[in-house]
């Protein structure tokens, strides 16, 4: 939570002012080993079946559910009292349930002598229950023994967990919305700078602009009169270019300004922005066009290509033909010092985790409205090869290096919580998955060998699965004798199934709760450098380390429901220290892959347009990564840039 730290400083202030130096330490103390930061609805379903219930202490479990009706008093959906009301009536059936089951009667007795009258009020339904102490065997009586079964209790403890874990997701406690006025506050203040210096450089840019244009023209002026003077008509001349065509390529960087610099953790770090409008995508290309036959940085666009035909007889355009995205914004993070590895959008999208050859990760944020005080730098010591963000929140980035280490790294206390370390059989960390449902994520190690190229250079495989709360190995997943490298992973939407590829082109596929194999296929004849799930589940993305993309179904193995082969791909100064890979956007409409050109391709997976490219940098696109719900993507590339760009 964004304001979790200052919270926990308002309560540590408050202790310290009223002198509570025993509640201090203990609060200290369940802070420290508190990893997750975030709501743990797992301990108020024990603090009530383990705690309160087991030990007959009433009083307290009826104060709790008091607590949580006085918290809940806005409420406005009658629903949700209705619903929150029952679960309470539950849970105290249970307490006399279990009282009985102990024997312990007399405690039943003092139950309702304390909480007769309240119950009374809340219905007639509680008028039989007066009795229960009194029945013989109430377990066989019909009016009670469903309440003695275990299936009745195992539902009751489901239905308190789902209950909070939808409440406490959607509310979030008073004290953590203390100082959302004050962020506010700052963070338009900083809009304000920010938008009153860009104002100004435009204001300057235009200036100039407005200069050259009336030299441009007096030029013109002096031309055509010299030409006049000699004899020659003018209005006979045609001219390459008129005085806005000489201007055009200096106005498409209209726009492009830099923005004051950022802090994050102890380095500097630096962004330029850049607001790019177009009316169509047409005018967008063709402003790139002109842009590039000016001698601009996009010299592989300039490349001539013939077109090609799909198997329905459709003209289809290569990527290099492709049109340039129409482009609403883009924000250049040019923190790093060496070739971008990978970057990743955290489960929210609000945080951004990018990685480099030299072993810093940095964590940042685009959006000027998002407080920066999760913003750092994690210095690794070997080059990263893998980042995960735990999926049910942004507070955890798991990082894989080439050393064999797994670091995870808490952004809210902004340190290394648990640093672990796969066999010095397999030193590779390729990738890391974390699972959407439970508190666990698979590791892809791999031994090391002799190669050209980042795939070559890969041995054999080894797939372990954590668990997130003790910080140890649960189980290696079974691959066979001597398994070729696995070199991406991927989680379906709860958890229960995941897909490995390999460098010998087979796709892999476990049942998670049973830790095996239950299918598996060759998917292509060169390694697979990525692999996804489709949007609906139903087929798989994979890409080869040959640039060929497929998508296979789930339903008919085997079956290509979908294919293209990229032509920028394969670069060998790229390959030396990156394995390409791709992203789908939320719709899963849209596909960006790595790039061995300045530009990333953008394909259309639906329907039968041919896609865009993007933006340039000035270097290869080593790694890329879609936002969990907005049409914004990430590009990281060997320039040493990582750039956020949203699309209209």
């Amino acid at each position: 939570m964004e304001n979790m730290q200052y919270a926990e400083e308002l309560v540590r202030e408050f202790l310290v002012f009223r002198g509570f130096t025993n509640t201090l330490q203990a609060f200290e103390t369940e802070r420290c080993t508190d990893i997750g930061k975030m709501f743990q609805v797992y301990k108020i379903v024990d603090l009530i079946f383990a705690v309160y219930i087991p030990k007959f202490q009433a009083e307290k479990l009826v104060g709790l559910f008091s607590f949580f009706k006085q918290c809940f008093s806005s409420w406005s959906e009658t629903t949700m009292l209705d619903t929150f009301s029952k679960l309470e009536g539950s849970v105290l059936r249970c307490y006399i349930v279990h009282a009985l089951q102990s024997g312990r009667k007399d405690k039943v007795v003092e139950f309702f002598g304390m909480n007769g009258n309240d119950l009374l009020l809340k219905g007639s339904d509680w008028t039989a229950w007066f009795a229960i102490p009194y029945v013989k065997n109430p377990s066989i009586d019909p009016q009670f023994r469903v309440y003695f079964s275990k299936e009745w209790y195992e539902a009751l403890r489901l239905s308190v967990r789902n209950f909070f874990s939808e409440i406490f997701n959607a509310r979030l406690p008073a004290l953590l919305k203390i100082s959302s006025e004050k962020n506010t506050i700052s963070c338009l203040k900083k809009d304000n700078k920010r938008l009153n210096q860009k104002l100004l450089q435009l204001q300057a840019l235009l200036e100039e602009k407005d200069a050259q244009l009336g030299l441009s023209k007096r030029s013109m002026g002096a031309a055509n009169s010299s030409f006049q003077s000699s004899g020659i008509d003018g209005e006979n001349l045609h001219p390459s270019s008129s005085s806005e065509d000489i201007c055009a390529p200096a106005t498409s960087y209209l726009g492009r300004i830099p923005q004051s610099e950022e802090c994050a953790a102890a380095e500097p770090t630096k962004f330029a922005s850049a607001r790019v409008e177009s009316s169509s995508r047409q005018d967008s290309y063709s402003a790139s066009s002109l842009h590039s036959s000016s001698g601009g940085i996009d010299d592989t666009a300039q490349k001539l290509y013939g077109s090609h035909f799909d198997e329905n007889g459709r003209e289809m355009l290569r990527e290099e033909e492709f049109p340039e995205v129409s482009v609403e914004f883009q924000e250049t993070f040019l923190g790093h010092t060496s070739p971008i590895t990978r970057c990743r959008f955290s489960a929210s999208g609000n945080n951004i985790a990018s990685a480099s050859v030299d072993g810093t990760v940095r964590i940042w944020t685009y959006d000027s409205s998002i407080p920066a005080s999760r913003n750092a730098t994690i210095y690794c010591g070997a080059e990263i090869m893998s980042l995960d963000w735990e999926c049910k929140s942004d507070r955890l980035l798991l990082i894989g290096t080439a050393d064999g280490g797994i670091k995870a790294w808490n952004v809210d206390a902004k340190r290394v919580v648990c640093d672990l370390n796969t066999t010095d059989a397999f030193p590779s960390v390729l990738d890391l998955k974390c699972s959407p449902v439970e508190p666990i994520f698979v590791s892809a190690a791999s031994s090391r060998r002799l190669g050209s190229n980042s795939i070559d250079s890969l041995g054999y495989a080894s797939l372990t699965v954590w668990n997130m709360k003790t910080w140890k190995a649960m189980t290696v997943l079974p691959l066979g004798e001597d398994p070729p490298a696995i070199t991406s992973l991927c989680f379906n939407h709860n958890g229960k199934i995941l897909a490995a590829s390999a460098t010998d082109g087979m796709i892999h596929m476990f049942d998670m709760s049973a830790g095996l194999q239950i299918t598996g296929w060759p998917a292509h004849d060169s390694a697979i450098s990525s692999l996804l799930f489709g949007p609906d589940e139903t087929s798989i993305f994979s890409l080869g380390s040959d640039g060929k993309i497929f998508e296979w179904s789930l339903q008919n193995q085997g079956r290509v429901l979908w294919s293209k082969t990229s032509s920028w791909f394969s670069e060998p100064q790229t390959s030396k220290y990156c394995r390409h890979e791709m992203a789908l956007d939320a719709s899963g409409r849209q596909l960006l892959a790595t790039s061995g050109s300045v530009r990333a391709p953008i394909y259309q997976v639906q329907g039968h347009s041919n896609g865009f490219k993007t933006l340039p940098h000035s270097a290869a696109i080593t790694t890329v990564d879609w936002h969990p719900s907005l049409p914004i993507f990430l590009t990281g590339s060997a320039d040493n840039s990582v750039r956020v760009t949203s699309i209209l």
